[in-house]
Formats: C-alpha cells, structure tokens, sequence
C-alpha cells in the first residue's frame, strides 16, 4: 500500500527546517547504507547522532504523532529518529530493498515494516529525483511538494532516480507496525478511511458508525503485535 499525505508539516515547521538544513554539515549517505545498497548509493545525509539531525527529527516525530492519517496508515508501533538527505546534481540512488532490522538510540531493534520519505524541496526546484516504488503492479513515480509524505511498505523494491538539476532534499525514517502484513494494513486504512466517511454523513451513535468502528477496532485486537 502506498499514501501520500499532504501538508504533514506546516510552513512555519518547513521553513526551520530548511534553515537548519542550509547551515548543517553533509556527509556521505553511504555510512548509513548496508553491503549491497552502498554500491548504489549516492547521497548526503546529516550525521544521525548531530544536534541538528535530533532536533530536526524531533520536529517531524511532533508533526507525524499529530496526523491522523499517518497513524492509520502506518499504525506504527514504533518509529525510527528521522534522518535528512540531499542528491545534488548527478547523485541518484539504485533499486535496492530497505535492511529489515534498524537500532533505536538505546539498543532496542526495529522491524522496517513501513519506508517513510517526507520531501523538503518544491519539486519546481529541480529536475528528476523522483522516488520510484516497484510492486506487483508496476512501478509508482512519486515527487511531492515540500511538507508532503510518501509511506509505502519496506518491503518494496525502490529507487530515486539521478537529479539532473537543483537540490532535492528530504527526510526518511522507518516505522515498525502494529500491524506487520501489509495487506491488513492495507484493509485497515481502507476501512478506517470508509468509516471517516460514513461520520461525515451519519451521527457518531449511529448502529453504523458503531458498528464498523466496532469492527475495525477488532480486527485491530486480532492482528496487532505489541
């Protein structure tokens, strides 16, 4: 399942952002790729353990625990510190799978069930750098204004294409679901998305409003891992 989720952070929150950004060192993105990705790899990140990268992060972290249709669409269980990438021109990153298991400060281990990629840069601003998603049914080109989140499963084949102009910059992190297979995920949001529109139409004691949010919230019980 893929959603994009619009205006995650707001013009003020943006705006910090990139001043922090703008006056931050850059490193090599491959010290944080694994054996196979860093042949691939071609990218600037912040350092992970910087003031500016944990400050940063904690920004996103704020503006992801405030929107709703993050939270059904990841159902996160947990959530990986956000880190910070920059492709100039030329720098791409090949087709490559996410690792399966990320540390958390403190030691304790993640599952990547859910790739988050939240954009920085007004895609007005350069040219290529489009996230691409492979899946069953084919590849997904993604490119979003600036404050705007892709999510997407981790399990996927994914790539960013070469910038052939500009700066592209984001932040990515991954999350460990409540929910680890995809497809009820999957069922999940839509059904929490159905139910959202059933409120607007009908009274919240309605049998069913009740009932749909009965059963969402059971499936819930069934398939989660806490």
């Amino acid at each position: 399942m893929l959603v994009t989720i619009p205006d995650v952070l707001s013009a003020e929150e943006l705006a910090h952002i990139r001043r922090v950004l703008e006056g931050t060192q850059w490193v090599d993105g491959r010290v944080t790729a694994g054996d196979q990705a860093v042949k691939v790899k071609n990218n600037l990140q912040v350092p992970i353990d910087s003031p500016a990268a944990q400050e940063l992060g904690q920004i996103v972290l704020g503006a992801l625990g405030r929107n709703a249709k993050f939270m059904t669409a990841a159902l996160p269980l947990r959530v990986l510190p956000p880190m910070f990438n920059r492709y100039d021109e030329g720098m791409t990153f090949g087709a490559h799978v996410d690792g399966s298991i990320r540390t958390l400060p403190g030691g304790q281990r993640l599952r990547t069930d859910v790739s988050s990629t939240l954009f920085l840069t007004p895609p007005e601003d350069y040219d290529g750098g489009e996230l691409v998603v492979h899946d069953t049914y084919g590849k997904h080109t993604v490119k979003l204004p600036a404050g705007h989140l892709v999510v997407y499963p981790a399990t996927s084949m994914h790539s960013v294409t070469p910038v052939t102009r500009g700066s592209r910059w984001g932040s990515f992190f991954w999350s460990q679901s409540m929910v680890k297979d995809d497809w009820r995920r999957h069922m999940l949001y839509d059904l929490d998305m159905s139910i959202m529109s059933v409120r607007e139409r009908l009274a919240d004691d309605d049998p069913a409003v009740v009932g749909l949010t009965a059963h969402y919230h059971n499936l819930i019980r069934a398939w989660s891992e806490t």
